[in-house]
């Protein structure tokens, strides 16, 4: 095999995320280098129309900035599915409402951060305060679905294309994802906020929340794609809810994900894209990048180069 040399990157005054980035593939190793293969890959993703691209997101990705990019992604017609948690869902909606993320540090005194009303997410603090307004919303929300829907079942991902509906802010993932009629799977809505308020509001008006219907919904659109990659940001249940649903159609064609957790212990977060082949997750012949990092530093950077690059052509 022919050698292929490293070359040491070069920083200039001024240059673009896309200069950087060539940098990165030029030298083309460890960190770097991963990441620009990983680049290269949501560029392709973008650029064919043959591809449905899935965004999983777990982790704190909205507490920790990443809200508009993800907007905007939804608003220009990039991702075309959205696998998350019910927590991201919830600090969207928490935002579009009016609530705050506060900037932190991970040494606050935790018993006082409770006395000021301020809940961390390591070094992001959220003002508690704000849940009295969501709850409220989330309860008018609720109220306008009408009885028979209710009693019918309605699924979580129409559930939340209705919040979407009604939260009328340009910069919620959520209500782009309404706008541009993009589904939300959000499989583990019950451990959330939003999952809770579900739980309270059914006490007083019957509401039904089918789960299997989107599993329905969501095989319906795997099986007709062409191809389908996905961004992966964290792991957990995200994660794997789009890896099993492409095992119905053999795999993913194409993935890249961004994690911290690390492959030793087995856990499915930690666990490369590669792993997936053996179950039927990701295709043998798919190409893919796992890049370790934090997903609210190394993601803003990808989609900056690819949005250059595509800007530039």
């Amino acid at each position: 095999m022919a050698r292929r040399y490293v070359k040491q990157m070069k920083i200039t005054k001024g240059m673009t995320i896309g200069e950087l980035m060539k940098q990165f593939q030029q030298a083309g190793v460890l960190g770097a280098g991963r990441l620009a293969r990983a680049t290269h890959i949501v560029r392709n993703l973008f650029e064919s129309p043959d591809y449905l691209v899935f965004l999983a997101m777990a982790g704190p990705m909205i507490p920790g900035g990443l809200r508009e990019i993800i907007a905007g992604l939804v608003q220009t017609k990039r991702i075309h599915v959205i696998v998350t948690s019910g927590a991201n869902v919830v600090h969207d909606i928490l935002e579009a409402i009016g609530g705050h993320h506060v900037k932190g540090t991970l040494q606050a005194d935790d018993r006082e951060l409770a006395e000021q009303q301020l809940g961390r997410a390591g070094d992001v603090f959220i003002e508690t305060a704000g849940f009295e307004k969501f709850e409220t919303t989330i309860h008018s929300i609720l109220d306008k679905i009408s009885e028979p829907q209710r009693s019918e079942g309605i699924s979580p991902s129409e559930l939340i294309r209705i919040i979407g509906e009604n939260i009328v802010d340009l910069h919620s993932f959520v209500h782009q994802a309404y706008l541009q009629n993009v589904p939300i799977f959000c499989p583990g809505i019950l451990d959330s906020m939003l999952g809770l308020h579900i739980a309270l509001f059914n006490q007083m008006k019957p509401l039904k929340l089918n789960g299997l219907k989107d599993m329905q919904i969501l095989y319906d659109q795997v099986h007709e794609a062409k191809q389908i990659g996905a961004i992966i940001l964290g792991g957990g249940l995200p994660k794997h809810f789009t890896l099993g649903a492409n095992i119905l159609r053999g795999g993913l064609n194409s993935a890249v994900q961004i994690t911290t957790a690390r492959e030793e212990d087995g856990s499915l977060s930690g666990a490369k894209l590669r792993e997936g082949i053996s179950w039927g997750k990701v295709e043998a012949t798919a190409t893919f990048e796992t890049v370790i990092g934090d997903a609210t530093l190394l993601f803003p950077l990808l989609i900056g180069a690819v949005l250059e690059q595509l800007d530039s052509d």
